[in-house]
């Protein structure tokens, strides 16, 4: 069984290449009411985007739920660029045999603009042969550790992810221009569940992950975060994929 959590699309796809090529499932994170049953699993894997340098909070709390296993555990990161020790402090929490980083098109608008179109093509093309390489290693029960952690790693998943998960995961900053038309696919969609309607207008409550699904996934651009996001680009994973034929 494949668990993956997913704010734009690149964890959701890396773990559904992931289950074919390794004739397994993806599940949705945010989605079960409980976690399935794993007695009978020979491999359990997880797959989620870096935020700030560290694991989303759902997936460190969904890992805490998962029982000790004798089958072969993996863990698949995607990011813009390093993933810091993410990987070495999600497996303080459930034992990792191999852990990878896949470098994805960056969606984090609030820092910086998404990238060109023919950047994030490259990418895409790239991390989908490292996908063909690590699920052979993950058939053959390899112990992998191959993680570009990048510099001041340690500084960063530590004082930074700590910063990112107390202060910068804020929800005052949204809100939908008058572009919004009401169609509720925010609210639909929010993994946090944290979205709902108000006269027709989506409103934010305190719970946030920073997935900006709302933002890049809103069909008329409605959705601002402050002036940051003004001028910048939307990303979803889908959109390059019809491009390249996928």
């Amino acid at each position: 069984m494949i668990f993956y959590f997913s704010g734009t699309g690149n964890s959701r796809w890396v773990a559904t290449q992931l289950a074919a090529k390794t004739r397994d499932q993806a599940q949705d994170i945010a989605t079960l009411k409980a976690v399935p049953a794993l007695q009978q699993e020979t491999q359990i894997g997880l797959v989620f985007p870096i935020y700030a340098w560290g694991a989303p909070e759902p997936v460190c709390a969904f890992a805490k739920t998962l029982p000790k296993t004798e089958a072969f555990t993996f863990a698949v990161c995607t990011c813009g660029e390093e993933a810091g020790y993410a990987m070495k402090k999600l497996a303080e929490i459930w034992p990792l045999r191999s852990c990878y980083s896949l470098v994805m098109p960056n969606n984090y608008i609030l820092g910086a603009d998404v990238d060109d179109e023919q950047t994030a093509l490259r990418k895409i093309q790239k991390a989908e042969a490292e996908i063909r390489v690590l699920s052979e290693e993950i058939l053959e029960r390899k112990p992998v550790y191959r993680v570009q952690e990048g510099a001041m790693a340690a500084f960063k998943s530590g004082i930074v992810h700590f910063g990112f998960n107390r202060f910068a995961r804020n929800t005052r900053a949204f809100y939908a221009t008058n572009a919004c038309n009401g169609c509720g696919l925010c609210a639909q969609s929010c993994p946090a569940g944290t979205i709902t309607l108000s006269d027709g207008k989506p409103v934010w409550g305190k719970l946030c992950y920073q997935c900006l699904r709302c933002i890049h996934s809103c069909p008329q651009r409605a959705i601002q975060y402050g002036k940051s996001t003004e001028n910048r680009g939307r990303y979803t994973l889908d959109r390059y994929l019809k491009n390249i034929g996928r």
